[in-house]
């Protein structure tokens, strides 16, 4: 393995901690598969999580810190893990057992509040030098995961040698530690995180100059925080019309308060994008709307953002993006079955969109401030509910919220910090 020094054995651990753990047992990975088709979120209660007492983290190299947990948001990745729909893709950049936990806002031991810059690149791994992409600032990039002093992992909460945000402490390298201002609450603090992917894929559709019409597919927590990130100025994006697609009666509020100028039901985006365009339509769907299944359009949007990664949306994202257009998907994808004809005969590219930079989050920090959107977070629970919570996470939209979190605020931790807990007044 390139760079760092070799892993040895750990050091005495200390005292027992509560966290949930993700093992890896593939009979109960199965069982989670099969019961979260039939039921989102129902892994949890039949998959290889589990809440457990763990021995406190170690420190991988003196100068790392310890950060104990606040607030921890349960993301979309989360859910696909548990319910047993990730991708086989991430094996070699996974260790086992490891807690969950990436979008995190929690004390350091000197009392500072921080949030968390989970990803696990070259200098966290003590790997130098730096692979080409850490040395361009592309740590979302890095290429050595599963090399240095760490176990594999892309991100802290994956990642067995690291810990997650769902327990009472987990640790990090300094270089992952970015302080927040005393003003912002912790609800705002968590969502930091999931902005930064946002405010990096803003930064991203920037790169193709002023544009006229932009499509969001998908207004869950993703599609909301790129709405928001595209209409501040820390993302440079110049658009005239934002389009977004909401199933929900909240998610279309939402969305058109943080900036869409129309929100349709998905079913409804091909007519839209037609009457905006002027496109014809050719094939069955002539005399009716354009959804992708029953016509083609002749014309379509600048760029489409799909923030929900699936084949469906894949599809209807080709559907409705001009020749010459392109697709930036944002939403985590899997295996999937798609007819790219489209994409080659209208010379459309598709573009992923993973992660971020810390100026992404330096970014990020503004643009939750600036958009209020500490009031995306709908519920949190305590450790002890996790099955409860995460059911609620992976049914959010029809439940009418948006993002779930853990509150550890009032949890034992191994060493007392900040012992004035926040209130808890929105605590399930």
């Amino acid at each position: 393995p390139p760079g760092g020094p070799p892993r040895g054995p750990p050091p005495d651990e200390g005292p027992p901690m509560k966290a949930l753990r993700f093992h890896r047992k593939p009979g109960r990975y199965a069982a989670a598969a099969v019961a979260g088709r039939i039921k989102a979120g129902s892994g949890a209660s039949v998959g290889p999580i589990s809440l457990r007492d763990v021995d406190e983290p170690t420190l991988p190299t003196s100068d790392w810190v310890r950060l104990r947990p606040r607030l921890a948001g349960i993301c979309g990745s989360d859910l696909a893990t548990i319910d047993g729909h990730s991708s086989r893709y991430f094996e070699p950049i996974v260790s086992f057992p490891f807690t969950p936990g990436h979008e995190v806002v929690g004390d350091l031991e000197d009392g500072t509040r921080a949030v968390l810059i989970p990803v696990l690149s070259c200098a966290v791994r003590g790997i130098e030098p730096l692979c080409r992409a850490c040395a361009d600032g592309r740590t979302n990039h890095c290429g050595r995961l599963a090399f240095g002093h760490l176990e594999p992992g892309l991100q802290s909460g994956f990642c067995e040698s690291t810990g997650g945000g769902w327990s009472a402490e987990m640790v990090a390298h300094p270089s992952q530690i970015l302080p927040i201002p005393e003003d912002l609450s912790d609800e705002a603090a968590v969502m930091v995180e999931p902005t930064a992917c946002a405010v990096h894929a803003a930064r991203q559709v920037a790169t193709h100059g002023p544009l006229d019409t932009v499509a969001i597919i998908g207004t869950g927590t993703l599609g909301l925080l790129t709405i928001a990130a595209l209409r501040h100025p820390t993302g440079g994006a110049s658009i005239e019309r934002i389009v977004a697609t909401g199933k929900y009666p909240h998610q279309k509020d939402l969305a058109r308060s943080l900036g869409a100028d129309l929100v349709v039901a998905p079913g409804e985006l091909g007519r839209v994008v037609r009457s905006l365009t002027g496109a014809w339509v050719l094939g069955d769907g002539a005399d009716g709307p354009a959804t992708g299944s029953d016509g083609q359009l002749t014309d379509g949007v600048d760029l489409v953002v799909d923030c929900v990664g699936t084949a469906q949306s894949l599809s209807q994202a080709l559907s409705v993006v001009a020749p010459g257009g392109e697709v930036l998907v944002v939403g985590m994808p899997g295996h999937t079955s798609l007819d790219l004809t489209s994409l080659w005969h209208r010379e459309t590219a598709i573009r992923g969109c993973y992660a971020y930079s810390r100026s992404d989050f330096e970014a990020a920090v503004s643009v939750v401030a600036d958009a209020d959107l500490a009031r995306l977070v709908s519920a949190t629970y305590p450790l002890s509910r996790y099955r409860d919570a995460i059911e609620h996470a992976a049914t959010a939209g029809p439940r009418g919220a948006v993002k779930v979190a853990f509150d550890l605020r009032t949890a034992p931790r191994p060493t007392a910090v900040n012992p004035d807990a926040a209130s808890t007044k929105d605590t399930i």
